[in-house]
């Protein structure tokens, strides 16, 4: 039968860097202790009415020198894992250190906020306070106490789905996840770029600084390029449905050119009958005011003609009556005589101005 392995686990001076960089809420803890959780009264073990919650949880991180199941999938070995008391203080500190106690991940998977660390100690004699929460654990077991003010995960608590905390290291994490599935690039200089910006790694060449700078400055532009997509079909659709009015419009802008056309040509001929029509309007005026000077001037002519025609008349009355006496008596006297005067242009003038009164 083969011996299965216990290894110790230490945190190397060197590779500080790499020590827990967060605490995972999960269904089945490593070390096989779970959470209690409480509400307003501190000795209260078991939650209390919604209303009244502190959303808090106390829990080991780590107990020294329990043995953790492992298990190897490039060897399909099993082991165990184990650390010391110093590892176990060593870590704590290092957690606090590079101001961890804000980063919290569910299941060691996805990162989480609304969750806090608000304390965190080693059990240090048998007077410790982890007796008040129902604990009893070997002395340098480190203890935390969280403060939930995430909903989803507050209420997976409560249920009971979640049980305990796993300790785990950011860079430790990705490497397990690498050896089920083969890291892109992209991946691996994304891993090595987050520690490099939260400072856990001070020491490497030039050029990966600048292949990490690169995959860094990939994330900020994909996530520029994310935000101005809405901006860009926003402008699109607009210039597509102001594409369209255009053609629409155009095409009635054809047909209303053609009556505005035909409504100036129409336009244009009543201007022309309308000027035509002045012009005979003024000819009219002229030609009546002329026949009207010419009526009045021969009215007038006539009242003088009339004028005078009655003096002429008066004198050709008397012409004519003298004419008749004197000619009656040449006739008589030519009579008595027995003699013929010729007297016919005398008769005939008197018989035209008789014609003429």
């Amino acid at each position: 039968m083969t011996e299965t392995k216990i290894v110790e686990l230490i945190i190397q001076d060197e590779n500080q860097e790499l020590a827990i960089d967060a605490i995972s809420l999960v269904t089945s803890p490593a070390i096989e202790q779970d959470f209690v959780f409480f509400g307003k009264e501190k000795n209260n073990l078991t939650f209390a009415k919604v209303d009244e919650e502190k959303r808090m949880l106390v829990s080991p991180a780590l107990i020294p020198n329990k043995q953790i199941f492992r298990h190897d999938p490039n060897t399909d070995s099993d082991y165990y894992v184990y650390f010391s008391k110093d590892t176990v203080r060593k870590a704590s500190e290092l957690y606090l250190k590079h101001n961890n106690h804000h980063k919290a991940t569910y299941q060691h998977q996805d990162r989480v906020s609304g969750v806090l660390t608000v304390e965190s100690w080693i059990k240090e004699g048998d007077s410790d306070k982890s007796k008040l929460y129902g604990y009893d654990l070997p002395n340098g077991t480190w203890f935390v106490k969280m403060k939930i003010e995430n909903d989803e995960l507050w209420q997976k608590i409560k249920a009971g789905e979640l049980k305990g905390l796993s300790i785990e290291g950011y860079f430790t994490n990705k490497f397990e996840q690498m050896q089920k599935t083969k890291p892109t690039t992209k991946e691996i200089l994304s891993a090595f770029n987050e520690l490099v910006r939260e400072g856990k790694i001070t020491t490497m060449s030039k050029a990966k600084r600048l292949e990490l700078g690169l995959a860094d400055d990939v994330e900020k532009l994909t996530q520029q390029a994310k935000a101005l997509i809405p901006d860009l079909t926003r402008d699109i659709d607009a210039i597509k449905v102001s594409e369209k009015n255009i053609v629409t419009g155009s095409k009635l802008e054809d047909k209303q050119k053609a009556i505005v056309q035909k409504a100036d040509k129409k336009e244009r001929e009543l201007y022309r009958a309308l000027e035509s029509a002045k012009d005979n309007l003024t000819t009219a005026k002229r030609e009546f005011t002329s026949t009207r000077g010419m009526v009045e001037s021969n009215k007038k002519n006539i009242e003088f003609y009339n004028k005078r025609l009655d003096k002429t008349k008066s004198k050709a009355a008397k012409v004519k009556s003298n004419l008749a006496k004197k000619l009656s008596a040449l006739e008589k006297a030519a009579k008595d005589l027995g003699v013929k005067i010729p007297t016919g242009q005398a008769s005939q003038l008197l018989n035209k101005l008789t014609g003429l009164l």
